[in-house]
């Protein structure tokens, strides 16, 4: 049989130091599960290990495009209530979703609980989103 020898005693900075090496084995095994698990970042960004976590719970605005519309300013100036605009977009046609102005969905009106929502039918990938930034 062997023989296991008593645990050491250490001073504090040593229990510190322990300490600080433990946390620090477990953050990168927590990175590292949860790289593992989620979807790598484009190598289009130009980085392999992007945290997003400094950025999810910046707001952005998110709207809905039903149609667009040229005219002249002196139709614009008759337009009064009730009046109608004919918009370029037919019936039935998705509406387009954007994101700070950044396309990045099409879907259809939706009813939810007495509000308008809108059902999702096409998402633009992010390689796309990221090519029409540049």
């Amino acid at each position: 049989m062997s023989e296991e020898t008593p645990p050491q005693e250490l001073s504090p900075d040593e229990a510190m130091a322990a300490a600080m090496a433990e946390q620090e084995a477990a953050t990168a095994a927590a990175a590292a599960a949860r790289a593992a698990t989620e979807p790598q970042a484009s190598a289009a960004v130009g980085a392999s290990d992007v945290n997003l976590d400094v950025i999810l719970d910046v707001p952005v605005q998110l709207s809905l495009e039903v149609g667009r519309t040229r005219l002249p300013i002196r139709s614009l100036l008759q337009l009064n209530q009730g009046s109608v605009v004919e918009l370029e977009r037919t019936s039935g046609e998705p509406l387009d979703v954007f994101v700070n102005g950044t396309l990045v969905a099409h879907g259809e009106v939706v009813v939810v609980n007495e509000k308008f929502g809108i059902r999702l039918t096409d998402v633009v990938s992010p390689a796309e989103r990221i090519r029409k930034l540049k």
